[in-house]
């Protein structure tokens, strides 16, 4: 890729990312265009669809947290690794404005081609890996996609009443309470 087509990519994911966070993730196009200082067919050349231009802004969010989740599996239990894993993943959702929305339709239509469908998979598996240790200590009888679902409805939740990390924290713990619970208090 040319030096120039990088920098056009890369200021348009910035001015995407701005504007996603401003003004939820249906923020006009051309705007984002017009704030990375591109035309628009630049904007639709690098990002056919909003669901391409979504996916690449997500994907810079999922690297650091999958990156930052390795050390939770090193340095705390399995509850609290899978703890800190959902307070982490709901954090980062409630960025934008109706992310969760887009998330949920994204996986209830399954779309394999989607790009956001990736960046799910990639949360669905990491959430198996910090959710099969507590499972194999006796709790957590759901899986993975269901505390997934959990986890992106707190994110609206997190986002809609304005929770400050701690606020936050206490939602998600409560919220997933039932998901440490031993297999035989159910």
């Amino acid at each position: 890729m040319r030096a120039d087509a990088r920098r056009n990519r890369a200021a348009i994911l910035r001015a995407a990312r701005a504007a996603f966070e401003a003004d939820g993730i249906f923020a006009p196009l051309d705007g984002i265009a017009t704030a990375a200082e591109v035309g628009n067919a630049t904007l639709y050349r690098n990002f056919p669809t909003r669901e391409d231009l979504l996916s690449a802004v997500i994907e810079d969010s999922v690297r650091d947290l999958l990156e930052q989740s390795q050390t939770y599996a090193r340095e705390l239990t399995a509850p609290e690794a899978l703890r800190e894993w959902l307070f982490r993943v709901t954090w980062g959702l409630r960025i934008w404005h109706d992310l969760p929305t887009c998330i949920a339709t994204a996986h209830a239509h399954e779309n394999p081609e989607s790009p956001v469908q990736t960046v799910l998979t990639r949360l669905i598996e990491r959430t198996e890996h910090f959710l099969a240790p507590v499972r194999a200590g006796g709790a957590a009888e759901v899986g993975a996609e269901e505390v997934f679902q959990l986890v992106t409805a707190m994110s609206w939740a997190v986002d809609r009443y304005g929770d400050d990390p701690p606020r936050a924290r206490a939602r998600v713990r409560l919220a997933t309470a039932g998901v440490f619970l031993p297999a035989h208090a159910r």
